[in-house]
């Protein structure tokens, strides 16, 4: 959580814990605690404790136990959104490496909330054929609104829904067996929502049989002990870090403040300064080329492949490695930092996401 000491010490004392380590005993005497998505909150964690509120910089919140912290009178406040634009150029980043021909494709959107809607708008803007499937939505709201067979059809398909197990429309482990088997064998498939819409051992099993199907995860059952086979065979392979943007993480930080002070009844002396604005120039001629100059998904893939190779098949050590890919991630800016010069029939495509053109 970049930039909590700054933002936060001018009313409390700051205590800073590796998020998987954080425990009850740690826990007595603190008024508030904050967290990304690596721990989990809980009865277990919290009962006993002084904690009064609880902050979570992230969109999802399935580390949290909501019923419990309602029950307990525990105000919380996390941040929907935060990193929604990093994910969606996570998501542009993959299909450049993995599918250039991208614009000309057909893409389906599994989950059409604050990343999947924003894919949706930046794909839509640059006339990409778009499906979408979110039954939580209607007709009115997403034009290209359709059933999930329709989207499964599709030459590119994005993960974007948060994990349900119950409900009408469970999304744990949506893509299973029956369903993986339905997809195209040439087209891409890229989960940067939660792991477990894909049952990964059914998908494992799939290319074991010899599938073509190129994927992408960014997010997997059991992290941060991922199935290193399963790894093997993924086209992209990331450590959770789509969203990890300075800008996104600093909006997340921000977001959960914001609540901390709402909550307090305390108003901040000053804005602090987050982040330099300065525009880099890139000398990009396409927009793949911008989009990849700007953020190469590849990197961190191959990041992932070294670090997880240099440990062995040792699950605790897997599990390290994959937790310190994310703890010392390199810092990564959004499309909004960077200025690109390109000829006058190309401004719009460029500024539709989010580069200044000069």
């Amino acid at each position: 959580m970049p930039f909590v000491e700054e933002l936060f010490s001018e009313f409390a004392d700051i205590q800073l814990l590796p998020g998987r380590d954080i425990s009850r005993n740690d826990l007595i005497d603190a008024d508030v605690l904050l967290v990304r998505s690596v721990t989990k909150v809980d009865q277990l964690l919290l009962q006993g404790t002084g904690v009064k509120f609880v902050g979570s910089a992230t969109i999802g919140t399935d580390h949290i136990h909501m019923d419990y912290l309602h029950r307990s009178g525990i105000q919380f406040a996390h941040a929907p959104g935060c990193n929604a634009e990093a994910v969606v150029q996570y998501d542009l980043s993959v299909m450049c490496r993995l599918m250039p021909g991208w614009r000309g494709k057909t893409v389906g959107i599994i989950g059409c909330g604050n990343v999947g809607g924003r894919l949706y708008q930046r794909l839509c803007d640059l006339n990409v054929s778009c499906s979408v499937y979110d039954p939580f939505l209607s007709a009115a709201a997403v034009p290209d609104l359709t059933d999930l067979d329709t989207v499964l059809a599709c030459d590119i398909i994005c993960l974007h829904t948060p994990i349900t197990k119950s409900g009408q429309f469970p999304s744990y482990h949506l893509l299973d067996a029956q369903r993986l088997g339905l997809i195209r064998p040439d087209a891409l498939i890229i989960n940067a929502g939660r792991g477990a819409a894909i049952d990964n051992r059914a998908l494992l099993e799939l290319f074991q049989k010899g599938s073509l199907l190129q994927v992408a995860l960014d997010v997997w059952e059991g992290e941060p002990s991922i199935d290193i086979n399963l790894m093997g065979y993924v086209a992209m392979a990331t450590p959770h870090i789509a969203g990890y943007s300075l800008e996104g993480k600093i909006n997340g930080t921000q977001m959960v403040f914001d609540g901390f002070l709402d909550w307090a009844g305390k108003v901040a002396k000053s804005e602090p300064k987050h982040i330099c604005h300065d525009k880099l120039l890139l000398e990009a001629e396409s927009l793949n080329e911008a989009i990849l100059d700007c953020y190469d998904v590849a990197l961190d893939h191959q990041r992932m492949v070294y670090a997880i190779g240099q440990v062995g098949l040792d699950a605790h050590k897997v599990a390290h490695a994959f937790d310190l890919l994310r703890k010392d991630y390199p810092v990564r800016r959004e499309f909004s930092h960077y200025g690109v010069e390109v000829s006058t029939e190309n401004i719009a495509q460029y500024q539709r996401l989010g580069f200044a053109v000069v």
